[in-house]
């Protein structure tokens, strides 16, 4: 018999071709090109449900060795777990990390979330008892995520839940696909790894309240270790029928989407449809009408559709635009804004073209930076100052959320524009759900920003979407323009203050990996208590703004603190005869077994005085150093070479 494929009649149409009695094989999704179709896709459904697993030794074990190893098995699946995110090792290749993303993990993992998500949905829609659960699936390019595809759709449907796969896409993307009127689905997961190596993947969740918090991701993943137990023991998880996917062309409604919001906003008086037809930045007479000038640089990852599908059809010109077409092996460079290759190669190709403007996006568009006309780089705490500067202009004395890195001088900029600065917990998410918690108790919050490049504003659903937030600055750069505003956009932020020293060092911690996330902790909290006990005179806690946070931005003071991810404090430090030299902020890294400190200081020496202080003071008499590498890190110096003082020259004189 043929099986039946509920769907929305907006969006779909029944798969009218199946045999009785045979496979269901569902094609891979095909990468973008730069045409796609305007239509919907529909495919076949697809075989990719696990047999059952032989039994060690043809029995089940029940001794205590047993229950070991089973409860080792099962923290396999929550060392996945990555704040708000699941992510691992997909494909041989790293040194010294095994896969630990496998298919088996990542079935696991989907079928607890599409279980969680009917539950979730049954409260929150009283009166809804069972029913069609429609959940999107999306990916990036990545070489694992055809066969880890396979296993994520089994894991749903074995969960009850209806598929919608919508093959290659962005992260915003995925989120919008619970939005936008065509689709509207319940959830979406995106699996992407973002701008880690190629051997990585991962998985993005949400709902239509946006993505799941690192609590509810911890119990998906708790669920999912006891399911991957049992199936390691042969215990459920039978092969049953394939799950029946149907495909749909999401990244077009999504572009058009991006569309209509530059041309209503633009509101272009001559052209209202191609409002990117304007002039190269001083490049030409202001009489000839020219298209404007836009690099992108995707990166090989999943930016490209922006080039042809949104900036070509409203008049601009892309000549220029560096690795749109997806490549799972990044063969250029890591799609990241905070890559300095990516930005580097991005200014040249700016330079070269006469560019308005350059673009470079991270692998699932979640993130952005952009260089302006002069080649001058605008990430970190620039783009931040940047969308302060235009959000501030929308919504006066609005509050900005920012993670505890950014500088004093961005703060500087925000108050002078008559904005609020709260700075928070390093984490998107974390980030993210602050804003959320301050409009909640009625304080107007309308931009939430990273200095990785995550940044969310309230009139967009609360999404950090990369490609949203280069929209914003296209239209900012297209009313300059109109008015007669000479100069780019990076002339918005040139009062913005820029620290003396800025350093970023990592160190590694020593043993197992599975007790990094505990010495991580403690050797965090470690550095908290040396301060509040007075074993580091002169350093102070920061309070990090008027937004109900206090003791180095981590510990929320209102009457609905968030939970804590991963530890991590800010605290400015006092030399006796200096003043003030800066700041550090310490913290859990959780994409990998390090620490991560970032210092800043205002006067030129100032990082080493803050470096050499707490390693004489903290890190060598607390006993923190028997368990982290402080000679060197992962990819930046070590923090005792950063308080190594330099070696006196040797002058030789002759008489």
């Amino acid at each position: 018999m043929a099986a039946t494929i509920p769907a929305s009649p907006a969006t779909l149409q029944p798969c009218k071709k199946n045999v009785s009695g045979s496979m269901l094989i569902r094609s891979p999704p095909r990468p973008w090109r730069r045409r796609l179709p305007q239509h919907v896709v529909i495919a076949d459904a697809s075989s990719s449900s696990r047999g059952p697993k032989a039994a060690t030794g043809g029995r089940l074990e029940t001794s205590t060795d047993a229950a070991a190893v089973a409860g080792e098995d099962g923290d396999v699946i929550r060392r996945l777990q990555n704040g708000p995110d699941v992510r691992g090792v997909a494909l041989e290749g790293e040194n010294g990390r095994a896969v630990d993303l496998t298919p088996l993990a990542v079935e696991v993992i989907a079928e607890s979330f599409g279980e969680w998500l009917r539950e979730e949905l049954q409260q929150l829609e009283s009166g809804r008892d069972g029913g069609e659960v429609r959940v999107s699936v999306g990916r990036d390019p990545r070489l694992s995520g055809a066969r880890l595809g396979a296993a994520l759709f089994a894991g749903l449907a074995r969960a009850g839940c209806s598929v919608f796969d919508v093959g290659l896409a962005t992260t915003p993307a995925c989120f919008m696909s619970t939005k936008l009127p065509r689709f509207s689905y319940d959830a979406s997961i995106m699996m992407t790894a973002s701008h880690l190596p190629y051997t990585r993947n991962g998985l993005k969740l949400f709902m239509k309240r946006g993505g799941l918090t690192s609590g509810e991701v911890e119990g998906v993943c708790d669920r999912a270790a006891r399911k991957y137990v049992a199936r390691k023991m042969g215990l459920g998880g039978g092969r049953g029928m394939p799950p029946v996917v149907m495909r749909v062309d999401l990244m077009s409604a999504y572009a058009q989407h991006l569309r209509n919001i530059i041309k209503e906003r633009v509101a272009h008086p001559t052209h209202y449809d191609t409002p990117l037809k304007g002039f190269k930045a001083n490049k030409i007479p202001i009489t000839e009408i020219h298209h404007y000038a836009v690099i992108v640089n995707a990166g090989n990852g999943c930016g490209g559709f922006f080039t042809w599908d949104v900036l070509e059809k409203l008049g601009a010109d892309t000549t220029g635009s560096l690795h749109l077409e997806p490549d799972g092996k990044f063969p250029h460079h890591m799609p990241n804004p905070e890559d300095t290759t990516a930005m580097s190669l991005t200014r040249d190709a700016v330079l070269d073209h006469g560019a308005d403007l350059g673009v470079v996006f991270d692998t699932d568009v979640d993130r952005s930076g952009v260089v302006d006309a002069t080649g001058a780089a605008i990430n970190g705490d620039r783009l931040i100052a940047l969308m302060s500067a235009i959000v501030l202009d929308e919504h006066p004395g609005t509050t900005v959320v920012t993670d505890a890195r950014t500088s004093d001088g961005l703060t500087r900029f925000i108050q002078a524009r008559g904005g609020h600065h709260c700075l928070y917990r390093v984490g998107y998410r974390n980030v993210i759900d602050k804003g959320v918690q301050l409009n909640a108790d009625g304080v107007e919050t309308h931009l939430m920003m990273e200095t990785t490049g995550h940044g969310a504003l309230k009139e967009n659903n609360f999404l950090d979407d990369g490609a949203y937030i280069v929209v914003k600055i296209i239209i900012e750069m297209v009313r300059m323009r109109l008015v007669g505003l000479e100069g780019s956009v990076g002339t918005l932020i040139m009062d913005l203050e820029e620290p003396a020293e800025s350093k970023l060092m990592r160190m590694n911690i020593l043993g197992e990996a599975k007790y990094a996330k505990q010495r991580g902790t403690q050797a965090v909290e470690t550095f908290r208590n040396h301060i509040q006990e007075g074993k580091l005179n002169g350093w102070v806690l920061d309070d990090c703004g008027d937004c109900s946070v206090s003791q180095g931005c981590l510990v929320d003071t209102n009457d609905d603190p968030f939970d804590v991810d991963a530890y991590m404090y800010r605290a400015k430090f006092f030399d006796e005869y200096k003043g003030e030299l800066g700041w550090v902020h310490i913290r859990q890294s959780v994409h990998n077994p390090n620490i991560a400190i970032n210092m800043q200081s205002s006067i030129p020496g100032g990082c080493k005085s803050m470096a050499k202080d707490l390693l004489d003071r903290y890190l060598l008499t607390s006993g923190v150093n028997e368990f982290v590498d402080i000679t060197e890190g992962s990819t930046d110096p070590g923090i005792a070479q950063l308080a190594k003082p330099k070696p006196r020259s040797t002058v030789t004189t002759f008489q």
